[in-house]
């Protein structure tokens, strides 16, 4: 009797993890059915919507404007190098000849290596390379299930696990939404640590004074496990400058240039020269004025260091004139990053642009902006595109159903730039032998031995007829996209690293953290 009462709650235990078991396995998610990991490339010529006397005549007003009105360089450091260098000095007005702005943006790398501590994830930036970025910087976060709420660590982690998962996504743009239930002053080390866990992905760190420049390029360095020089000799981590528009730099975005083009890392200079509110109301005057600021600050890298990469970035957009609101995805928006493709191609030097929008839900205003945002960015050679996945509210808001949804659409991007095959066998002649005049070429052994992958399976558009799709439920892209979202979500994995390159990665983290990180306005 007391041995089948003994034996019998062993059995329940064993039935019970058992059931457990196979509970886990079951909800464990399938991997998601997507594009094979590869940088795009554009292999034909860039759009050209003005023509070259029109853009000669933008770059000399810029010249003009740097030369005759000045830009105001906070940091008494950076007004020594353009002194130097000599431009004129007037306390913090820097009034800088074209001619040593030439001089000094002829050193910029056309094209250079990105590196990432996964080797098969390092990029080429420049040429007609393309990557694409997550949305960086948000302040909120948003979801289907849970709705609009201030940046957490939580989501943050949610987005970096995403950034990870999905093969189109080529680099992190910062933090995807900003983590702000982690105190300032150890937010970037907490940040930046999961961004090189979680990750195996190049990245960026944020120009908000020296500690936190210095740090995010240790962790890179840690990260990759090379050394000081092997890190200068390998570019491995990148800053977004963005300009105080109208013409103006201020300190802590200063310190990150100077500090990071000491050490041979990736400075792109953006100005955000909203038309109409930080620029002049036409495009013509705002891309005037984004050319001029990024020139000097591009200018300013390579006076601290002949040669370190950097990039040209353009943000011009418009305002919606009667709220005063950022306009994204706009025929302006299209225009300016046209145009500022071409103006960074005329300098021969790497450009950054974005995949934006304005929109507040996920409907057809989200899609189509950012539809035309990609259009403008890919056929204007745009380089490095930030906020490539997951922008919303003109970047107040990173959604997670968004993100899924805009990586489809850089998918199909991607898609689109791959080489059309004119082999003898894909031009089809001996298909249209066997078929003939009047047939069909469903059945036949061309269509048969490539239909499985004959053509671009997207993750949200529904192919079906309306029956089909009505007997399915008539799901919409977003129900879609939050069902993708859960499903990814669900298998992520952490990359591997090298466990005493992870050992490092903590001590670091845990000593600057101890030591307070980094001081705070509060």
């Amino acid at each position: 009797m007391s041995r089948t009462t003994d034996a019998e709650p062993r059995r329940v235990r064993r039935r019970g993890e058992a059931r457990r078991a196979a509970a886990a396995d079951n909800a464990k998610q399938p991997a998601l059915d997507q594009q094979a990991a590869g940088q795009a490339r554009l292999l034909f010529e860039p759009t050209k919507i003005v023509s070259d006397d029109e853009l000669e005549s933008l770059h000399l007003a810029s010249l003009e404007v740097l030369e005759t009105i000045g830009i105001d360089v906070m940091l008494p450091e950076a007004r020594d190098y353009f002194r130097h260098a000599g431009a004129d000095v007037d306390g913090e007005r820097v009034c800088i000849p074209g001619d040593l702005i030439m001089q000094a943006i002829s050193t910029v790398p056309s094209e250079f290596t990105f590196h990432a501590r996964n080797p098969d994830r390092t990029l080429q930036l420049g040429g007609g390379w393309l990557a694409f970025g997550t949305v960086g910087s948000a302040p909120n976060s948003s979801d289907l299930e849970h709705g609009r709420r201030p940046g957490n660590l939580k989501d943050y982690r949610s987005f970096l696990k995403l950034a990870q998962s999905f093969n189109c996504i080529d680099f992190l743009s910062g933090y995807p939404v900003e983590p702000i239930d982690v105190h300032a002053s150890v937010r970037h080390l907490v940040a930046l640590k999961d961004m090189a866990l979680m990750t195996d992905k190049p990245f960026h760190a944020y120009s908000l004074g020296l500690e936190r420049i210095r740090d995010g390029i240790e962790i890179a360095r840690i990260a990759r496990g090379v050394s000081d020089e092997q890190l200068e000799e390998q570019p491995s981590l990148f800053t977004i400058i963005n300009t105080n528009s109208p013409l103006k730099m201020d300190v802590p975005m200063l310190q990150g240039v100077i500090e990071m083009a000491r050490r041979n890392q990736i400075v792109c200079v953006t100005p955000f020269t909203l038309s109409g509110a930080m620029a002049p109301v036409t495009i013509a005057g705002a891309l005037v004025q984004q050319n001029a600021e990024a020139l000097a600050g591009i200018a300013l890298t390579q006076l601290v260091r002949p040669a370190a990469p950097a990039i040209y970035g353009g943000f011009t957009s418009n305002v919606d004139m009667k709220s005063g609101a950022p306009a994204f995805g706009t025929p302006e928006y299209l225009k300016a990053a046209m145009v500022g493709g071409q103006l960074a191609r005329r300098y021969n030097i790497p450009y950054r642009t974005s995949n934006t929008c304005a929109a507040n839900a996920i409907d057809a205003q989200a899609a189509y902006e950012s539809v035309f945002s990609l259009w403008g960015v890919t056929m204007g050679g745009g380089n490095l595109v930030m906020h490539g996945a997951g922008w919303m509210e003109g970047g107040l808001v990173a959604s997670l159903e968004k993100f899924v949804l805009d990586c489809d659409l850089i998918q199909m991007v991607k898609s689109f730039l791959q080489p059309l095959d004119l082999t003898r066998e894909a031009l089809g002649l001996e298909a249209m032998h066997e078929v003939g005049p009047g047939g069909h070429f469903f059945g036949c052994a061309h269509t048969m031995a490539r239909y499985e992958n004959a053509f671009y399976s997207p993750l949200i558009s529904d192919w079906r007829n309306f029956e089909q799709w009505q007997e399915s439920g008539s799901p919409h892209a977003s129900g879609k996209a939050q069902a993708i979202l859960k499903q990814v979500l669900g298998a992520y994995e952490k990359p591997a690293i090298d466990p005493d390159v992870e050992q490092e990665l903590e001590a670091f983290v845990a000593r600057r953290t101890e030591e307070g990180g980094a001081p705070t306005d509060f």
